[in-house]
């Protein structure tokens, strides 16, 4: 069973929830001692992916013995329009148990059409997130290369507890690697000087490596009523408690011990009263000095803690000893069981185990990721109050979903079910894509959006048109297209309902290889359309994954007005891009897809007259978990050439994560607009815009991305 693993890596934009996903790490670090067959990637594969290493998304990652640089196998990152996230990576998780004073990892990368960049990339981790990293954004690998050796190479810190490496790629395209190398003062890794890390309670504890030892087919009604108030305690706990936040207790571990008591209670009162003699054994609580406080300054999301005093739903004597230790909760700048990334805020959950090797028919580990995943979003999620949802209610009702999965399968779909339930579209069980319905390998050979809730061909793939440009589809063998949506709808996560049709579009013809009946409208016809399903097409997907305008980044549509489309745009041409445009007494800026490079700044600072506030972002109080301060402005600051002309801003469903943040901060310019239809609404650091012509307020507007990783954009892996 791998259960969700809450280790962040500071890929991406932080999504935060990613987290939860045992896509980006190995949880279980790989030892340096096997690593050199690994590198070379010459061992016994299993299947179609890399044998020892992670990575992800799935279907992103393949082992390939027809091109090589030597030997007979080599990597390949392989990704389409609709390929998940915005990026992919082969990664590598192991413990700085050695002594040097830098690291080199070197390797030889092949790359064909790649849109946005790949490269090498290498993380130290410390207590408190990133403390050295490189990722090859600036060398701007890119296009169709052949075979090269690249070397990055970081500064062995002090602090570093953990190092990740591997190969990433944004955007569409192939990227190989092979004969990789990780050296520590020139010498391979496995020959460097040992270091004896302490042991933390993870290592020592062992009880329950072996599973939970709860297995249970059924609940009772009370029990999943004593269930869900465990689970917000022991969240609570994890989060607030001294004991634990000090490391001091396994507590997934600790989980295991109380719930055969908890689960045994015949009623409320006595799972409250299992619950207090658990948390008694904890310890007392000693006087905290100094004690945190909740600064009022530029607070925007207090912390839920008004349960702690429903004595109707804890009983007085659990009630006290919760209130009990919230006034007494240490003013603390570290936990251990979740810290914030360096220089930008982050949350990361450092400490958090992914079991792996189990398998998933146990109930214990489900109702853990069940817990770990409801109170992340309780105390670490900034959009906690725009989910729309009783959050509460929620966790009540998955408990029995997801404890009771019998399946792999259905767990996966179950925690998929609770992860659509936060609302946002960043949010996702990625790496099990292929169990979320309609499953199949194939499909039919179109391009299909959602127009005012109908699905629609908008485009082909192949030589077979048996659907027309145009028809909506009415139905597919025999079932009602609105019918499958509904059906599908609880399994797509997705921040508002145009951006979960568009990904549902973009599957909704999935299905085993072979003939299809469809029912479409056709102009005023209702007709039948006997086809197929095959093998998707590559230029089919990569359509779907932008609107813009076919043709050149730049491009003069007359006189008066220039286009310039995101999608493969150059951030050190941003100026170019302008003193092109001058002249023209309008700008189109089409956003309706994922921007090649980060133009936040390269371009935004073209577009402004004077310095120009346009976003502030929250981060979480680790003293205060469950809430959130907004932390001081960033500005566009002018530079020449400036655009003096008007800006027109083109978004859509496709407008995604960092296509919203940069459409943020372009409609700060003067005079600019923001046109088009709802955007994703993927973001999961709190923000608020500056600008004054704000389009409509919440999720279903435009919002940003989590705080970029300062210098290397959204692609930090």
């Amino acid at each position: 069973m791998h259960i969700p693993n809450l280790r962040a890596l500071s890929h991406c934009s932080y999504a935060l929830l990613i987290a939860l996903l045992p896509l980006f790490s190995h949880a279980q670090p790989v030892k340096r001692s096997a690593l050199e067959p690994i590198l070379s990637f010459e061992v016994d594969h299993k299947g179609t992916s890399p044998q020892g290493w992670g990575g992800g998304p799935s279907g992103t990652i393949f082992i390939d013995d027809k091109v090589v640089h030597g030997g007979k196998w080599a990597a390949r990152l392989e990704r389409k329009a609709d390929s998940p996230s915005q990026f992919s990576t082969s990664t590598i998780r192991i413990p700085i148990d050695f002594t040097g004073t830098r690291i080199e990892f070197r390797g030889f990368l092949k790359t064909e059409k790649v849109s946005g960049f790949a490269g090498l990339w290498m993380r130290e981790d410390g207590d408190g997130g990133s403390v050295a990293f490189d990722n090859m954004q600036s060398r701007g690998l890119k296009n169709t290369t052949g075979w090269k050796e690249y070397s990055i190479i970081l500064p062995l810190k002090p602090e570093a507890k953990d190092l990740y490496f591997g190969v990433l790629m944004g955007g569409t395209g192939t990227t190989w690697v092979d004969d990789l190398k990780l050296l520590v003062d020139g010498k391979p890794i496995w020959d460097a000087p040992a270091m004896e890390k302490p042991k933390t309670v993870l290592d020592t504890d062992g009880e329950f490596n072996g599973g939970s030892k709860i297995d249970a087919t059924e609940f009772s009604k009370i029990q999943v009523e004593n269930l869900a108030v465990l689970g917000k305690v022991w969240g609570f706990l994890k989060y607030h408690h001294p004991v634990i936040t000090s490391g001091k207790r396994h507590w997934d571990f600790d989980l295991f011990r109380v719930l055969p008591q908890v689960l045994a209670a015949g009623d409320g009162k006595s799972a409250a009263q299992a619950i207090h003699k658990w948390i008694a054994a904890l310890g007392p609580i000693a006087d905290c000095t100094p004690c945190a406080t909740l600064s009022q300054t530029e607070l925007h999301l207090k912390p839920a803690l008004d349960w702690l005093t429903d004595e109707n739903l804890l009983g007085a004597e659990l009630s006290k000893d919760l209130q009990r230790i919230f006034r007494n909760r240490p003013s603390v700048k570290s936990q251990f069981y979740i810290s914030k990334a360096t220089g930008i805020g982050n949350p990361l959950f450092d400490q958090e185990l992914a079991y792996p090797s189990l398998k998933t028919r146990d109930t214990g580990l489900q109702l853990l990721a069940l817990y770990r995943m409801w109170n992340i979003i309780e105390y670490w999620f900034p959009y906690r109050d725009l989910i729309g949802e009783n959050w509460n209610g929620t966790l009540t009702e998955f408990v029995p979903r997801i404890a009771l999965a019998k399946t792999s399968e259905e767990y996966q779909r179950e925690m998929m079910g609770l992860i659509a339930r936060v609302h946002d579209t960043h949010a996702n069980l990625w790496s099990s894509l292929k169990v979320r319905p309609p499953v199949g390998s194939c499909q039919l050979p179109a391009t299909i959006r959602f127009i005012e809730n109908s699905a629609v061909v908008v485009g082909h793939a192949g030589q077979k048109k048996d659907l027309e440009l145009g028809d909506v589809i009415e139905a597919l063998d025999g079932t009602p297209v609105s019918n499958l949506v509904d059906r599908w709808r609880p399994y797509y996560a997705a921040s508002n309902e145009p951006t979960r049709l568009r990904d549902m579009a973009r599957s909704l013809t999935n299905g085993a290889c072979g003939a299809a009946v469809v029912k479409v409208r056709r102009g005023t016809q209702t007709l039948t359309v006997s086809t197929a399903r095959v093998s998707p097409d590559m230029k089919q997907l990569q359509q779907a994954g932008k609107h813009d305008r076919p043709g050149d980044t730049f491009q003069k549509l007359s006189n008066d007005v220039a286009y310039l489309k995101l999608s493969s745009v150059k951030a050190g041409d941003a100026a170019r891009y302008v003193d092109s445009a001058t002249g023209t007494k309008g700008l189109i800026i089409d956003i309706r897809n994922y921007p090649s490079e980060f133009m936040v700044f390269a371009l935004g600072s073209l577009l402004v007259e004077k310095p120009t506030e346009f976003v502030r972002f929250t981060t979480g109080d680790l003293a205060n978990p469950g809430a959130f301060h907004f932390g001081s402005p960033l500005s566009l600051t002018p530079k020449g050439p400036r655009y003096q002309g008007k800006i027109v801003i083109l978004v859509d469903e496709v407008s995604q994560s960092q296509a919203e943040y940069t459409t943020m901060a372009f409609r700060s310019a003067p005079g600019a607009i923001v046109i088009g239809s709802t955007t994703a609404g993927a973001g999961s650091a709190r923000r608020t815009a500056l600008s004054e012509s704000r389009s409509p307020r919440g999720r279903k507007s435009i919002l940003a991305t989590q705080r970029p990783s300062q210098g290397s954009g959204e692609y930090s892996a």
